[in-house]
């Protein structure tokens, strides 16, 4: 790909933000409307700050709109969410992100010519994953942060999507879309635009403290690698963040892309957090990466700021226009301006006979090339200027300023996309009179044999490992994937896949879009998992459609919504487990020496003194656990198909406690959370 076709994508929390994106070069900018975005504590493009005057600004210098629409949806929300699609889609943006299946299906169904792409809360790491997202209609993917260069290439390579990626700004610790950190200890969800950031908070790790707090991304002068590789769009992080900030992160990807120096240490003064890393990028994956915004960082800001505020004082001359002016004796002046697209015709007065010089190319041209504060600058002119006659250059520049102002309306003019109402209804759920229970185990060591029908849930390497639980469990037995898949590793794991089915293993449990892909591929049986995020009815049917068995919803879900969870495929709740609330792969236990010194699990304490237990997936990625563990009494579920019991540090003798308990339908006799099942989330 040439560098000069990549896209950079700049955020627009606000105005001043949108003009100072499109005043330093950006050649898109993502910006959100009303509830339905990920940044719904940002300024944002709402009533007061109309979204079709914001594509209008856009539209006439060239650059693109993309909406995020990307936090997850509840059945009652779906009306909503369809009436928030149809003011977007008269608005004649360019592209909407999104998250929920659901508001997949709503924009394929009321707007098909609406281009999606996928946000990196689908939590898409590897080619498996795409190939879902070709099949349910999106165009684009942004794919996860934590991704290496060779890693994105590799996904490139084995995509007809394009691909996005984020290159610059703040960086989670844990995998976006897979984060529960703040629902469950604030009830604040990342996956509904309102994520508190508790991770910025001091947790400790051995000595080391704000141990889940990373320094902010920078790949910027590894833009030609990333071009190489295939990147279609370069992305800068920041909706939340003041335009002088968007200024300097564009104004450096520019300069780049120009082939000179970025400035990245004015940069670096605007904003970071201990400065920054390309950590992932580069498979450096260490103590390095971690760091806090400290007091230094913010006194940096302040002599910089208003040198960085001059960065988007002017309109940029970005746009060619070619004119051509005729004079001709005895008729009207004439003046055509044209982008490419759009030719504008202003007539003039009637031509003067010249008294002593007559008007020439290089006057005319003099004057139609002063554009002022446009973004507007003159390419070609052609004149056709007869001899003798003459035009005042007073005239001349009024038709050039009527020129560009129509030109202007005419490029600034929406190309609503068709939009017609959807007519989906999803049938309600008739729950199962006897739901399964489900034991997930994290160790062989775990599994008891249970008096009754449940399915048996192990890590599928487990399984590889010790064959004869296949002979112990039959059936019952369903393998767990992880829930995260590399690009790299995605051969095999389609080897383990053809291992479990040469076992005669039929049943997978997958997390992800990715991995649950990659089984499908393999033609297993597949129960999603809770990292597909599902809150809707509608969600639910597209899992239906590409073939899954089963779901469970999200721990976000609260009864209530479980009761309107519509659709006719089976569902599971999580009853008891100490809940992932985050994956990473940058670990924090890299401030105890690397995996060298650990054992595969270690603890984080948090200001308050709680204890979070953090285990290791195998050395791809390492799970944050709650402090304290999720119960229900089971009498208390509406709705659900299946009761998952999440075993993960329990001793042996403690999963047959528990599982006792819930089976006689009593209440925990420990320190329990009942999460979000009977609250409100925001």
């Amino acid at each position: 790909m040439s560098i000069n076709t990549v896209e950079i994508l700049a955020p627009a929390g606000g105005p001043q933000q949108l003009a100072a994106a499109v005043r330093c070069g950006a050649d898109a900018v993502y910006l959100g409307t009303g509830s339905f975005n990920a940044r719904r504590n940002a300024e944002n493009f709402g009533s007061e700050n109309s979204l079709e005057d914001a594509v209008a600004y856009c539209h006439s210098r060239g650059v693109r709109v993309h909406v995020t629409v990307n936090t997850l949806l509840t059945d009652r929300e779906l009306p909503d969410f369809e009436k928030e699609i149809e003011k977007i889609a008269s608005s004649g943006v360019d592209a909407v992100i999104v998250q929920d299946l659901a508001a997949a299906h709503i924009i394929r169904e009321c707007c098909p010519s609406l281009e999606m792409h996928a946000s990196t809360q689908m939590a898409v790491h590897n080619a498996a994953g795409c190939s879902v997202l070709e099949k349910l209609g999106f165009r684009r993917v942004i794919l996860a942060r934590e991704l290496t260069l060779e890693e994105i290439r590799e996904v490139c390579r084995n995509t007809s999507l394009q691909v996005e990626v984020f290159v610059h700004g703040a960086l989670c610790v844990g995998a976006s879309g897979l984060c529960l950190l703040s629902s469950i200890i604030g009830g604040r969800s990342g996956n509904r635009g309102l994520c508190a950031q508790p991770c910025r908070l001091d947790f400790a790790c051995g000595r080391t403290h704000n141990a889940l707090s990373l320094k902010d991304m920078s790949h910027i002068e590894a833009l030609p690698e990333l071009i190489a590789a295939g990147v279609k769009s370069v992305k800068i992080e920041g909706r939340m963040k003041r335009p002088e900030y968007v200024a300097a992160a564009v104004t450096a990807c520019r300069k780049v892309l120009d082939g000179k120096e970025p400035d990245l240490q004015s940069l670096k003064a605007v904003f970071s957090r201990s400065g920054f890393t390309d950590g992932y990028l580069r498979g450096r994956r260490d103590a390095s990466m971690f760091g806090s915004r400290t007091k230094e960082d913010v006194e940096a800001a302040q002599p910089i700021l208003k040198q960085l505020s001059g960065l988007y004082k002017d309109e940029l001359r970005s746009q060619n226009v070619d004119m051509t002016l005729d004079v001709s004796r005895g008729r009207p002046v004439l003046l055509t301006v044209s982008d490419g697209n759009h030719s504008i015709r202003v007539t003039g007065p009637m031509s003067e006979a010249s008294v002593n010089v007559d008007m020439d190319p290089e006057t005319a041209r003099k004057s139609l090339e002063r554009m002022g504060g446009t973004q507007y600058r003159l390419r070609d002119l052609t004149t056709h200027i007869e001899r003798g006659s003459t035009v005042r250059l007073s005239e001349l520049n009024r038709m050039r300023r009527e020129a560009l102002d129509r030109l202007d309306t005419a490029r600034s003019v929406p190309l609503p996309a068709p939009f017609t109402p959807s007519a989906v209804v999803v049938s309600p759920h008739e729950a199962a009179p006897d739901p399964m229970v489900r034991l997930r185990f994290e160790h062989p060591g775990q599994l008891f044999d249970v008096p009754w029908e449940a399915q048996i849930v192990p890590p599928h390497r487990a399984i590889l490992a010790e064959p004869e639980l296949v002979r112990r469990f039959g059936s019952r037995l369903t393998a767990e994937l992880p829930a995260i898949c590399f690009p790299l590793g995605e051969a095999g794991l389609a080897r383990d896949l053809a291992a479990l089915s040469d076992l005669g293993i039929t049943d997978v449990y997958a997390d992800t879009l990715g991995t649950a892909g990659a089984a499908l591929k393999a033609g297993m049986k597949v129960h999603g998992g809770v990292g597909l995020n599902i809150l809707n009815g509608i969600s639910a049917e597209e899992l239906a459609a590409l073939k899954l068995t089963d779901f469970t919803v999200s721990p976000e879900i609260s009864m209530e919504q479980l009761k309107d969870l519509g659709g006719f495929l089976p569902r599971a709740l999580v009853a008891y487990g100490y809940l992932p609330l985050m994956k990473f792969r940058a670990c924090p236990g890299s401030h105890l020496g690397g995996c060298s010194k650990c054992g595969g699990s270690f603890e984080l304490k948090d200001r308050k003194g709680e204890t979070f237990r953090v285990l290791c997936r195998s050395k791809a990625y390492s799970e944050l656990l709650n402090c304290v563990p999720l119960y229900v009494n089971r009498g208390t579920i509406p709705g659900a198909d299946i009761h998952t019991l999440w075993f993960t540090v329990e001793t042996p003798g403690q999963c047959r406690h528990i599982t006792g308990l819930f089976m006689n339908g009593e209440d925990a006799d420990f320190r329990r959370t009942r999460g979000l099942y009977f609250r409100k989330l925001l």
